[in-house]
């Protein structure tokens, strides 16, 4: 599945978890397809991944989190599986 549309249906903590597989998933396949084919360093992967080690992803969830309104409200006022879901996503698009 691809990981937005499972993010899309993040409503509970099994629809997480399927998305939590999905992203997984997605960045399995970005890793066998950059050893086939490397990316330019200055862009995303090839499937879209900004950040290419945990601590690069770790800090562009946050930054993503701190930085925008939307899912920072969600996330300090009433925290969610999907909100959660937000900020796990963040990780692989912000930079």
């Amino acid at each position: 599945m691809d990981p937005v549309d499972a993010l899309e249906k993040v409503t509970d903590y099994q629809s997480f978890l399927a998305f939590v597989r999905a992203l997984a998933a997605d960045w399995e396949d970005e890793v066998a397809k950059e050893k086939l084919n490397p990316s330019s360093p200055w862009g995303p992967g090839a499937n879209g991944w900004e950040n290419g080690t945990i601590g690069q992803y770790l800090d562009a969830a946050l930054a993503c989190a701190e930085g925008h309104a939307a899912l920072k409200g969600t996330l300090d006022k009433e925290p969610s599986w999907r909100a959660f879901a937000e900020f796990l996503y963040c990780g692989k698009i912000y930079e």
